[in-house]
C-alpha cells in the first residue's frame, strides 16, 4: 500500500523547507527539527496535575521527569519513554501526547526526559529508563493516589527503552508491569533486513539516518549486540509482561519490531499486534498533524483498557 494522502502531503512540505537529511545533520541541528515539529502538535488537553521531577544517579548524574495526572482517580500509570534515536526529542515535545494519553486511558502518565547522545552515549539512556521506572514503582500511590498497575510505553528509541526496562524488571524480580506498549521499537541492530533496505521505507526516518543514530549511541559496534541495546538478542523472553506492539508499513524498523512481537508471542506472552497501512516511521507522535497518529492513540487507547478493565465472569 502507498503512503497516505496526508502523509505524503506532509513529506512534501518537508522536502520544500529545503532542510537536510537527518543524517547530514548535527545532533543540535537534528534537535532543532523536533523543536520545529513540536510547534506543529499543538497545546494538549487540560490535566488535573503536571509537575516536573529531578531524578538523581549514583553516579552524579541526573535527568527530569514530567508527571502528568488527569482529572478524577488514575486507574494506572504509564512510563513513557519518547523516541529519536537516544539523540533528539525531550518531555516538551512529547507533552501533547503525553496530555492525550493522560486524558483518554484516565492513567497518570510519567515523561522521562533520559540524557541524551553523544553527550551521554550507550547505555546512559537505557540507565535513566531504568531509574525512571523505580523511581516512579516507588511513587505510584503518591501519583495515582492507590497502588494502581504500572505500564511502561516508548516509541521509537523509547520504545527499545520500554522493552529493555521491561526485561529487566523480570531480571530483577519487579517491579511488576501489567503492559509493555512498543511503537515502531527498536530492537536490533542489525541495518540489513528487508524492511531497512527497501527503497519506499526511506522518509523521515532512513536506513542512514538510523546508522547515524546509532553511531552516535553506541559506537562501539560490538556493545549493540547487548540485550539493553538490542532486546531481540535476549534469549528467552518467556515470563515478560503482555504487550501491545504497533509496527508502520513504511519503516525501516518495521521488520525488528514484528520479529520482536512474534519472539515474545512464541515465549508464550500474550501479544497484540497492528501492522498500520500506509504509514511511516514516526506517525504515531504527530499529534494534530497526521491522522494516522489519531488512529495509533485510539489503538493504543483502547489496548490499555482492554487490559484494565477487569474481565466479567
Amino acid at each position: 500500500m502507498a503512503l497516505d494522502e496526508a502523509t505524503a502531503g506532509f513529506l512534501t512540505q518537508m522536502a520544500a523547507s529545503g532542510a537536510k537529511p537527518l543524517h547530514e545533520m548535527t545532533p543540535d541541528e537534528a534537535r532543532g527539527l523536533g523543536g520545529m515539529l513540536r510547534d506543529l502538535y499543538g497545546e494538549g488537553p487540560a490535566v488535573a496535575r503536571s509537575s516536573d521531577e529531578t531524578i538523581k544517579n549514583a553516579d552524579g548524574s541526573s535527568f527530569d521527569v514530567r508527571v502528568l495526572v488527569p482529572e478524577g482517580a488514575p486507574r494506572a500509570v504509564i512510563v513513557y519513554y519518547h523516541g529519536g534515536g537516544w539523540v533528539i526529542g525531550n518531555i516538551e515535545e512529547t507533552d501533547t501526547l503525553g496530555r492525550q494519553l493522560a486524558v483518554r486511558t484516565g492513567a497518570a502518565v510519567v515523561l522521562v526526559d533520559y540524557r541524551l547522545a553523544p553527550e551521554h552515549r550507550y547505555p546512559a539512556a537505557a540507565d535513566d529508563a531504568w531509574a525512571a521506572l523505580r523511581w516512579t514503582a516507588e511513587r505510584v500511590e503518591d501519583i495515582a493516589g492507590s497502588q494502581v498497575p504500572l505500564i511502561v510505553c516508548g516509541d521509537s528509541a523509547g520504545g527499545n527503552l520500554a522493552a529493555i526496562v521491561a526485561q529487566r524488571a523480570r531480571a530483577e524480580g519487579g517491579p511488576d508491569l501489567a503492559l509493555q506498549v512498543l511503537v515502531y521499537p527498536v530492537t536490533d541492530a542489525d541495518v540489513d533486513t528487508a524492511s531497512y533496505v527497501d527503497p519506499a521505507n526511506q522518509l523521515l526516518l532512513s536506513r542512514e539516518a538510523m546508522i547515524w543514530f546509532w553511531d552516535h549511541y553506541a559506537p562501539d559496534a560490538a556493545s549493540r549486540a547487548n540485550t539493553d541495546a538490542s532486546p531481540l538478542q535476549t534469549a528467552d523472553l518467556a515470563g515478560l509482561p503482555p504487550a501491545v506492539v504497533l509496527t508502520a508499513e513504511h519503516d525501516p524498523l518495521r521488520d525488528e519490531g514484528e520479529a520482536y512481537a512474534e519472539k515474545l508471542r512464541a515465549a508464550g506472552v500474550k501479544v497484540e499486534h497492528r501492522r498500520f497501512a500506509g504509514q511511516m516511521h514516526g506517525f504515531f507522535t504527530m499529534v494534530n498533524v497526521l491522522p494516522g497518529s489519531a488512529a495509533g492513540v485510539d489503538y493504543v487507547v483502547e489496548q490499555v483498557d482492554r487490559h484494565l478493565t477487569p474481565v466479567q465472569a
